[in-house]
């Protein structure tokens, strides 16, 4: 087991891409932590510096205190699980697991007495005689994360592992490798795009955009307290409704307005928030969460979708507020064509019906307000 330090580390490509721009992060002993983000925004390359598969235009990489920029990758003492598991054909499960130390060196007795035990650990006991082709998608992936395990490295590095299984067995192995990582101890570094993943396996969960780490936290810290725009909008599901709006003093109270709907803003609030009160007149981006959402009075908006999921009901409605997306806040783009909603979501035996007008109250305490030209929260 190791601590792995990333120390203003910086790649850029010969054509000048920048893929991954002055990340600084130190991951803890036995930690697991879950780099999450979009397409492109550097996390499967940060995983890759650590492993010595891309080399680092800048900064230091180091494991357990050692600088490995220039260590070969074999000599770093990690274990990589990959996407496409990367299993070879004509070899059994065994084989496969053990082919690792059997390139070390270690004796036959040796590897066997290991492959055997992360057999035992993961299930596989009945299938070390199977082919990859004969196994099925969870158990070729149980393959791949003994090939890991049996070497017993100071940190394993899991790149989007679960990305080729359907969504039944993804939360089932999901679950299996964190009570894996947790029995085992070893440091993790587990990359994904899907947040639900990020969310569920991290012990934090570091939140990346164009080769930027943006946040890293505590997934509910995440969750409760976005740094930005973008980890707002990125991290839950439904995504957090974000709108246009403007704080008003009226009669003495901070009101939000977003188009023709008002919020007052409880005294509590403002205590817990004080900046709030000094964009009094200004115009800000507000986030509600659909969880924050209940009905009750406060917005009143007309009914325009209803989706039944059966532990609950994800209702859209129409609202004349503005909609702020990631791309609008950070990349100027113009989304006024998009029909603006706020989705909540409410018990599964609220009674509703698409053109009805439903009063929802918003629980203020969990309201989110944001700078609409930095994109930063404002707290």
């Amino acid at each position: 087991m190791a601590q792995v330090t990333f120390d203003h580390v910086g790649k850029v490509y010969p054509d000048g891409t920048v893929a991954v721009d002055d990340l600084s992060l130190e991951i803890s002993d036995g930690e697991m932590i879950v780099f999450v983000g979009p397409s492109g925004c550097g996390k499967t390359t940060a995983l890759r510096m650590i492993a010595g598969l891309e080399e680092i235009t800048s900064g230091e990489v180091r494991i357990d205190g050692h600088v490995v920029n220039d260590l070969p990758p074999k000599d770093r003492d990690i274990a990589m699980v990959f996407q496409n598991y990367a299993l070879y054909p004509h070899m059994n499960a065994a084989k496969n697991m053990g082919f690792p130390l059997k390139m070390r060196g270690l004796p036959p007795g040796e590897i066997d007495t290991r492959v055997k035990e992360a057999a035992r650990i993961l299930g596989l006991e009945d299938s070390l005689h199977k082919k990859p082709r004969t196994l099925s998608g969870g158990q070729r992936q149980r393959v791949a994360m003994g090939r890991a395990i049996v070497r017993n490295p100071q940190a394993f590095l899991m790149d989007e592992p679960l990305s080729n299984l359907d969504a039944k067995l993804r939360v089932e192995m999901r679950a299996e490798i964190s009570r894996l990582q947790r029995d085992l101890g070893v440091t993790t570094i587990y990359v994904t795009h899907d947040q639900t993943e990020a969310m569920t396996m991290g012990d934090r969960v570091a939140v990346m955009r164009d080769g930027r780490l943006e946040q890293v936290d505590a997934p509910q810290a995440l969750y409760d307290r976005p740094a930005n725009l973008f980890v707002a909008a990125f991290i839950g599901s439904p995504a957090m409704n974000l709108l246009r709006g403007h704080l008003e003093l009226i009669e003495g109270r901070v009101h939000i307005v977003l188009g023709g709907q008002h919020l007052v803003l409880p005294d509590e609030v403002l205590a817990d928030r004080p900046v709030l009160g000094g964009w009094v007149d200004e115009d800000v981006v507000v986030g509600i969460r659909p969880e924050a959402l209940c009905v009750g009075s406060g917005l009143q908006l007309e009914v325009v979708l209803v989706e039944a999921l059966g532990s609950d009901l994800l209702v859209h409605l129409a609202t004349d507020a503005s909609r702020v997306t990631v791309s609008d806040a950070f990349d100027g783009e113009d989304d006024a064509g998009l029909e603006a909603r706020i989705t909540a979501r409410l018990p599964p035996d609220t009674e509703v019906a698409v053109g009805d007008r439903l009063r929802l109250a918003v629980d203020m305490q969990r309201i989110h307000v944001f700078d609409p030209e930095t994109g930063l929260a404002l707290r």
